[in-house]
């Protein structure tokens, strides 16, 4: 699997959480204690946008409920959330930050809000 690029890394500053999309896959991106953390940007409770939240000590935490989940592996840490969120392996160089996505990210995404459809023709 390849990396795909992102964002600038200056775009996630330090105990900042911001949404992204690579294709059509929408990630919350934080920045920890110098790490780059990228998953899935809806939390597994009630479907709140993880990119609303705050990058915590503690892992990130949702804004709607208060519950957090583990940067590294996605397990929530404290409620009211019990399943673990999507997260994927992250690397920064020169200056942008990469994500590698598996090949069944996109066929297991479900689109949800802010991206307007594409018009053609």
């Amino acid at each position: 699997m390849d990396y795909q690029r992102v964002a600038r890394s200056g775009q996630v500053p330090e105990g900042v959480v911001r949404r992204f999309f690579v294709d059509e896959i929408e990630l919350a991106v934080a920045r920890w204690e110098g790490h780059v953390h990228i998953m899935s940007n809806y939390c597994t409770h009630l479907d709140c946008l993880l990119s609303s939240g705050l990058a915590t000590a503690d892992g990130l935490l949702c804004s709607c409920h208060g519950s957090v989940f583990d940067y590294d592996s996605g397990e929530p840490i404290t409620p009211p959330a019990t399943k673990p969120i999507r997260v994927y392996p992250s690397k920064e160089e020169n200056g942008e930050i990469f994500v590698q996505l598996p090949e069944d990210a996109a066929s297991s995404h479900i689109p949800r809000r802010g991206r307007a459809p594409e018009v053609t023709g």
